[in-house]
């Protein structure tokens, strides 16, 4: 009928959910100090963390290891000169049996935690990491795309903190010196998360003089150690500013920063493909009124399909 716009298949539906459209132009904040083995990157979410973290209705403890989960899988991503993607899992026997985060190259972030309500409520209002996840294990996963093998490392949870995890995660698997300093909270602003990550490294030309490397290391280390929690979160403080604050006197210089933004990368043309691998006696089966619905674990939105629109897998 002519003036009717028919509806475009699921299939070819590429349409973003409604969420938010958010960068935060300098995100990431890398660094160096100048003939020190010393390289490091500052980290902050701001409004990104509420945008990402009030989309599900978790716990605030819950909450907050997300938002550490999240500002550490977007530091370490923005270390790795490869197109693709970087991600944080942590599965174990804790309230939170799965976490997830991950974030492109281009800055893109997500993540979503899968809870045990009934084992929540044992722990208390102010549980630890290390109680939240339980024993189990942390992977961390370079996808490169389909064309190159991922590299994964995969170390136990050991620690009372996210931060304490990771740095046993380099100190085990990358034989990495480190410093993590992780923070998540709910300001009078919204939810804001930081990373404060910082490694020794070889200078250039290689090292040269190990003792007054060391030193250099120990001094960095020993400034690292003042960053506090309200500093990393304060949006009124540049992290330009609390960069100088810390290292003005050790050769301070800034390397080009990146942005962060919402991530969330899923549509209805992927779920519908997913939902046509099905066979049809599943797709029957998922089916509640002639209706099947799929929600987004990263972005806790629903898409809703017609049963007689997907024909699924034959036998």
């Amino acid at each position: 009928m002519k003036g009717v716009t028919q509806p475009k298949p699921d299939f070819l539906d590429h349409d973003r959910p409604p969420v938010p459209d958010l960068v935060v132009p300098r995100g990431v904040v890398p660094f160096h100090l100048a003939q020190k083995p010393v390289r490091g990157r500052l980290l902050r979410l701001g409004p990104l963390a509420e945008a990402l973290l009030s989309r599900h209705d978790h716990p605030e403890a819950v909450a907050r290891l997300m938002g550490e989960a999240m500002a550490l899988t977007a530091g370490l991503a923005s270390a790795l000169k490869y197109k693709g993607s970087f991600s944080v899992q942590a599965k174990g026997d804790g309230p939170i049996p799965m976490l997830v985060t991950d974030c492109t190259d281009m800055g893109g972030l997500r993540g979503y935690a899968r809870v045990d309500a009934e084992k929540l409520a044992r722990y208390g209002r102010n549980p630890s990491a290390r109680a939240l996840l339980g024993k189990g294990y942390l992977a961390f996963t370079c996808d490169q795309g389909p064309d190159m093998e991922r590299y994964q490392g995969i170390v136990a949870i050991e620690g009372a903190s996210l931060s304490e995890m990771t740095a046993n995660y380099f100190a085990t698997s990358e034989q990495l010196r480190s410093f993590v300093r992780l923070a998540c909270a709910r300001t009078e602003a919204g939810w804001r998360a930081a990373a404060f990550i910082m490694e020794r490294v070889a200078v250039e030309g290689g090292i040269a003089d190990s003792a007054g490397d060391d030193d250099a290391w120990d001094t960095a280390l020993a400034l690292a150690h003042t960053l506090t929690e309200a500093e990393m979160l304060d949006d009124a403080l540049p992290a330009e500013r609390l960069l100088h604050r810390l290292f003005h006197q050790e050769g301070l210089m800034l390397d080009q920063p990146r942005a962060l933004a919402y991530g969330c990368r899923c549509s209805r043309s992927r779920l519908a493909g997913v939902l046509e691998g099905f066979p049809v006696e599943d797709l029957d089966h998922m089916a509640k009124d002639g209706t099947i619905t799929m929600t987004c674990e990263f972005c806790n939105v629903d898409f809703r399909f017609a049963r007689d629109s997907l024909r699924g897998a034959s036998a």
